[in-house]
């Protein structure tokens, strides 16, 4: 069995239930399925992983940037390749790239450039998410004014012709009209709400018309008021809606994370998002986002008014925020960090789960909380040492 590779591991955590002294049977880039100490079959070959935990591989379905270059200002495959691989470092073995509101020229060009990165094989690379330009001016955050429109019939076109499997868009539900969104959920692109300050009955028409839910929940959206409950009320209570959340300590206070998942009603749930940027992996000190400087400090990355501008988090950190800050459970977390964005994107039969028939994809965390190996495709991923 030549091309048969059994994972050993002290601890297997396959997205459902936890498998003591257990190995993942990999066959090529595919899972044929999780045995017991006896089940591994005569030929294979072995990997004794020893302690520590092995889990499904992270999902994360906002990522702007990493390893220095940023979608917006490297919207090439190695400017893709270099995002991917930094985020594979911290356990990310599938993710979107990011690209924040910007022309639609830069636009055309970061799908182009992600369709390009799939065809040459780029390891983790998903397909593509666009967040903006259709937004609110007033929950702006980060985004450029000059650059928030409406959405017109060139803009719909664009998003139903990417060629791409995986398209996810964030759109303010006020700006764009539920007609829009059931064109958009047709054709299988994934709409998300956020940089919102809609009504709770505008998302609700939103999610009645496809969207599946909201982007960074409780930033840049209309809070959850005792009479107004905007866009967080409307996350939370609708049952069909998936939230991402930034659990870095900075976008998010740990009790409001805390009582969101005790208030969503399910199925739809809160996943991890990181909203990335440049900065993961390096010493980079400051960058440019649309010819705006973007000052990182302390982990914070802000503009120059002291605006939040996406995260300096990856995804094993947003794990142990979770965990140790939160106080959730880790089998939930990895849930969260793997099973429920791979659902919110349709994809749960190949990511999220150590399962028969999904890719092998998965990782090896330490006893604390690090990263030990990482796996895309059933091979191992090998990183240069940071600077």
């Amino acid at each position: 069995m030549p091309n048969l590779t059994a994972y050993l591991a002290a601890d297997l955590f396959d997205g459902a239930t936890r498998h003591r002294d257990a190995a993942v049977l990999v066959e090529g880039d595919t899972i044929l399925g999780v045995v017991g100490p006896g089940g591994v079959p005569e030929g294979a070959a072995t990997v004794d992983l020893g302690a520590g935990l092995l889990a499904p591989g992270f999902v994360d379905v906002q990522v702007n940037g990493g390893g220095g270059a940023l979608l917006n200002s490297a919207a090439t495959v190695e400017g893709i390749r270099t995002i991917c691989t930094a985020h594979a470092r911290y356990g990310t073995t599938a993710l979107l790239p990011t690209l924040i509101t910007d022309t639609p020229a830069v636009t055309e060009a970061a799908i182009a450039a992600t369709r390009d990165a799939i065809a040459a094989g780029v390891p983790g690379c998903l397909g593509i998410h666009l967040e903006g330009p259709h937004l609110s001016v007033a929950r702006k955050g980060a985004h450029n004014p000059g650059y928030i429109r409406p959405m017109d019939e060139a803009d719909l076109e664009r998003l139903l012709s990417t060629g791409l499997d995986h398209v996810l868009t964030t759109v303010a539900a006020e700006t764009v009209p539920p007609a829009q969104i059931a064109r958009l959920t047709a054709a299988g692109v994934q709409v998300a709400i956020g940089h919102s300050d809609a009504s709770y009955e505008t998302v609700m028409a939103a999610f009645n018309a496809g969207a599946r839910g909201v982007t960074h929940l409780f930033n840049a959206m209309s809070q959850l008021g005792h009479r107004n409950p905007g866009v967080v009320g409307a996350a939370l209570d609708s049952t069909d809606s998936w939230c991402g959340i930034i659990p870095d300590g900075l976008h998010v206070h740990p009790a409001a994370i805390a009582n969101a998942l005790r208030a969503k009603r399910a199925p739809g749930r809160i996943f991890i998002v990181t909203d990335a940027m440049s900065t993961i992996g390096t010493s980079m000190t400051e960058f440019e986002l649309n010819g705006r400087v973007i000052t990182r400090e302390n982990g914070k990355l802000t503009l120059d008014d002291g605006t939040l501008a996406g995260s300096d988090l990856d995804m094993i950190g947003a794990i142990r925020f979770m965990t140790r800050a939160v106080g959730i459970g880790l089998d939930e977390t990895l849930r969260m960090a793997s099973l429920y964005p791979a659902q919110f994107m349709g994809i749960e039969r190949t990511h999220g789960r150590l399962a028969p028939g999904a890719r092998a994809d998965f990782v090896h965390l330490t006893d604390d909380l690090d990263i030990g190996a990482v796996y895309i495709g059933g091979e191992r991923q090998h990183f240069a040492p940071l600077a």
